[in-house]
């Protein structure tokens, strides 16, 4: 699934990310279905779960579409750094939808084995309709992955393991199924329970990588950003740097330290020159604030990070 969906440059990142979205969407759907109208048919609860679990994927991309549609709306009076982090907060939304398929298949599973009503029937269809799934799950969060690695978007990232989360469901479903085939009927409900387990793993990675965007947490080595902006020649110290932002919007400060007798005029010139080197060097970038200090101001009160005879001009 690594076609030109995702390797379109021309296309806009908030268009191309939300056109992965509407195909992951129908494929979603078409494997829910599939899964959950068999496990009904056939008395497995592992792949009437299973279905469950992949309806919510699908439930996913469309809170995807919507907080995509809203992060991509411009900057405006009330929100002046623009509306990137709706995307996260869509992320957020699919983790909470991933431990609500936790719940699903993980209170039917303890049912069944409460109650000892085992009435999974297994067959050569059950085993091609699970794998078959499972290999679109496969090659739709691969592809997934690739686009939201490309266009540095959290929503695909997040939905990307929520999917992959369906494809463990289905190995422990296909597992069990074996099982019960073998004579252990008891084995579809428990392996509901594993997969449950699973499903909770991806759902603290999805609220991991929010969370660090809501918690501003550094998004680019202080170091690095240095080291960048002392390749500016007339850069003397580099200090303060500061990342947030989203993985796709990146936002910057930081200090320089220049010739105390550089005019205005120069000192504004240079930390549009800061600015440039940084963008391009790191295109996730897309707003830095360079302060310029004169070199010697003990006032700063911050040691640099590189200093000029550091620095590789």
């Amino acid at each position: 699934m690594s076609g030109e969906t995702c390797n379109r440059p021309e296309a806009g990142r908030s268009s191309a990310v939300e056109r992965v979205l509407w195909i992951v969407l129908l494929l979603n759907m078409a494997v829910a279905a599939a899964k959950f109208f068999y496990g009904l048919a056939s008395g497995s609860t592992s792949m009437r779960a299973d279905g469950i679990h992949s309806f919510f994927d699908g439930f996913g991309n469309v809170v995807g579409i919507i907080a995509l549609a809203m992060a991509s709306r411009p900057a405006d009076q009330s929100h002046p750094y623009g509306h990137a982090k709706f995307e996260t907060y869509g992320s957020l939304i699919i983790g909470v939808l991933l431990l609500a398929a936790a719940f699903e298949v993980g209170s039917s599973a303890v049912q069944k084995l409460v109650t000892g009503a085992f009435t999974a029937e297994v067959s050569a269809l059950s085993f091609v309709v699970m794998v078959g799934t499972m290999a679109v799950n496969i090659a739709v969060t691969c592809y997934e992955r690739a686009c939201g690695k490309r266009y540095h978007s959290e929503i695909l990232m997040a939905d990307a393991s929520h999917t992959l989360s369906d494809a463990f469901v289905s190995l422990g479903v296909i597992a069990g199924l074996i099982l019960v085939k073998m004579g252990f009927p008891a084995a579809d409900p428990v392996m509901a329970l594993v997969v449950t387990a699973a499903i909770l793993v991806t759902a603290f990675g999805v609220f991991r990588t929010a969370l660090r965007t809501l918690s501003d947490h550094s998004r680019i080595s202080p170091e690095a950003i240095a080291q960048a902006a002392s390749s500016v020649a007339d850069v003397s110290n580099v200090h303060h740097v500061r990342t947030r932002g989203t993985e796709g919007e990146v936002y910057c400060d930081l200090h320089i330290q220049v010739d105390p007798d550089m005019t205005v005029f120069r000192a504004h010139a240079l930390a549009d020159e800061v600015e440039a080197v940084l963008k391009r060097q790191f295109p996730s970038v897309i707003e830095v604030l360079v302060h310029v200090e004169p070199l010697g101001d003990e006032g700063a009160g911050e040691t640099p990070i590189l200093g000029q005879d550091s620095a590789m001009k």
